[in-house]
Parts: C-alpha cells; sequence; structure tokens
C-alpha cells in the first residue's frame, strides 16, 4: 500500500545504499553510549515509560547541548503512540491512521530541538555519532507524520534522515544504528505495490532490495547500540506482514518477550504469531500475558485490554 511506503518506509528510519557509501573509509568502532542511556532503552522497552521520560529529561538537563536526551524522550512516547493508535486487523495488533492531537506538538518540538542540536555540533565537528542522531530525529518526526496521514511531510523528513544515515556510514562503517533505518528502507521499497513504484520513481526515492534490508537489520541486531531491539521487533513485524514467515518472526520476537515480559505489545505479537501458525493454546496465553502487565496509565492499560479482546475473539475456541 501507498499509505505503508509513506508511512513507514520514510519515517521508522529510513536508510539506503550503504555499500557504496562505505568506500574507502577505514574502520573503527562508534563511541561509547552515555552511561545512562542503556537504561533508560531498557526503561521504554520494559514499559516503563513514564519512568524513562522523566530519566531522558535528566539527560537532557545534565547534557543541554547532547540530542541523545531528547530522541530517547521521544523514543517513549512514541510508544505510547504506538498503544493508543493500535486496532486489532488482519491479525495483527498494531497503529492505524488518526487525526492530529496537541501533545503531538511537543513530540516535534523534541525532535526538532534534537535535530538542531546534532546539526550545530556537526558544523563544528562531523562524526557519525552525530550524523545518526540527526537522521534519527527526521525519522522520529516522519513516524508521526505518516501516522498522521500527512505523506509528503513524512517523505520529505525520510529521504533528509536517509541523507544522514547514508553521511554516518561513510564516516564509520560500523556504525551499525544506521543499519537499522537503512535496513527498513531497503525493506519496505522492494515490497512497494506498482502503483507506489511509479510514485516512488517521480518523487526521486531511492529503490532498494528486501535481501539487502534483511541483512542490514541483522546487523543491527548484533552491533547497534542504540537500535538492536527496534530492528529485531520491526523484523519480526515485517516477516510477519510482508512475507509470511511466521517462524522465522517468532523466533525473533520471542527473545523480546522473555527479556521485557511487562511489555505488553511484544507479548500481542507473539500471540498474533502463535495464532497464524495455528496454535491457539499458545496464542491465548500470549494474550493473557499481555493482559497481565500493568501501565499506570488508565487509557493504555484499557486499549491493552481491548487489543486482547478483540485478539481472543479472533482466536476462537481452543482446539479439541
Amino acid at each position: 500500500m501507498l499509505h505503508r511506503f509513506l508511512a513507514v518506509v520514510l519515517c521508522s528510519c529510513c536508510f539506503g545504499d550503504c555499500l557504496r557509501a562505505n568506500q574507502a573509509v577505514t574502520a573503527s568502532h562508534p563511541p561509547a553510549l552515555p552511561e545512562n542511556a542503556p537504561a533508560i532503552l531498557d526503561d521504554i522497552y520494559s514499559w516503563r515509560l513514564d519512568q524513562a521520560i522523566t530519566e531522558a529529561r535528566q539527560m537532557q538537563q545534565q547534557s543541554p547541548d547532547q540530542p541523545l536526551g531528547y530522541l530517547l524522550e521521544v523514543e517513549a512516547l512514541w510508544w505510547k503512540t504506538w498503544c493508543l493508535s493500535a486496532d486489532f486487523k488482519y491479525g495483527m495488533s498494531m497503529p492505524r491512521h488518526r487525526e492530529k492531537l496537541p501533545a503531538d506538538q511537543h513530540y516535534l518540538e523534541l525532535t526538532s530541538n534534537a535535530y538542531l542540536l546534532a546539526e550545530t555540533s556537526l558544523q563544528h565537528k562531523e562524526t557519525a555519532s552525530m550524523q545518526i542522531y540527526a537522521g534519527l530525529a527526521e525519522a522520529l518526526a516522519s513516524r508521526l507524520y505518516s501516522l498522521r496521514g500527512e505523506n509528503r511531510a513524512a517523505a520529505r523528513a525520510g529521504v533528509r534522515a536517509r541523507e544522514h544515515f547514508l553521511r554516518a556510514l561513510a564516516l564509520d562503517p560500523n556504525a551499525a544504528d544506521a543499519a537499522f533505518g537503512l535496513g527498513l528502507y531497503d525493506y519496505y521499497v522492494d515490497t512497494l505495490s506498482t502503483m507506489a513504484r511509479v510514485l516512488r520513481f517521480f518523487m526521486g526515492i531511492p529503490g532498494g532490495s528486501k535481501a539487502e534490508g534483511i541483512r542490514l537489520l541483522q546487523t543491527a541486531i548484533r552491533e547497534g547500540q542504540l537500535t538492536p531491539v527496534l530492528a529485531r521487533f520491526y523484523l519480526a513485524v515485517n516477516l510477519e506482514n510482508y512475507d509470511l514467515h511466521y517462524e522465522e518472526a517468532l523466533t525473533l520476537i520471542t527473545p523480546l518477550v522473555e527479556h521485557y515480559p511487562q511489555n505488553p505489545i511484544f507479548h500481542l505479537t507473539q500471540g498474533d504469531l502463535y495464532a497464524k501458525l495455528g496454535r491457539k493454546s499458545l496464542a491465548a496465553a500470549a494474550y493473557h500475558a499481555a493482559a497481565a502487565t500493568k501501565d499506570p496509565d488508565e487509557d493504555r492499560q484499557r486499549k491493552i485490554a481491548l487489543l486482547v479482546r478483540q485478539s481472543l475473539d479472533a482466536l476462537g475456541p481452543p482446539a479439541n
């Protein structure tokens, strides 16, 4: 679908043809993340979203000239948005199109702040990490634009993100977090319908290879600092949604369920995969595990309960 292309390919973290950008560049190791960044990421994926936001804001205060604290707050906000925008359709719980909300302004202000800080740093000294941060800021903004159906804005931000990620890999071929978005870009572009391919051509958006996209996502899973969880999650969802490779997707999502048992989205995704494989009892157990997770926000808790009910209704009675 065209809207899916503009909504995810050019938004979730877009990248493209990294091999040519890497020529004649000496390998190096990416700088270590700030000491508290892994703990914030762990809180996000453990569904301690409010705690993660508090910690990200503390990082912003401690390092006001660094973009990462703003990006981490946006990532935590995105999972709240993911939850509240989700619906169960076609055997999957996924975010669907929604209208603009007042809270969106804060989200976009954070992405703008992160981008400006990264650009300011790049003017003084160009580094792969700052190119990644600039790209992530554009990509995270594009992700919200796409959810709201603002496809042109999503596409423009996504293309700008891609340019930053390509430059990051030119500076450092080992920048595996750049491979995450490049992988998503290549994968999604290769799944486009004929109509969407024609539009992509007229918009001047580069093509991609699904096989290369999968390889790059696997690189991010193995070697990324910021994006291994996201790479694993999105690869699982894509293999489920586009390739119908349910067993392979299940092997990707299961470690996330085991490591982050309080994340209801991971349980729901695992349940959807079990259901498509005809393993009803395991699917029901995964859905019930999602229902058992706790969220201090009543709206999100109600939405998870609704998604679980819809999933169980679609599953039907247990097999005899």
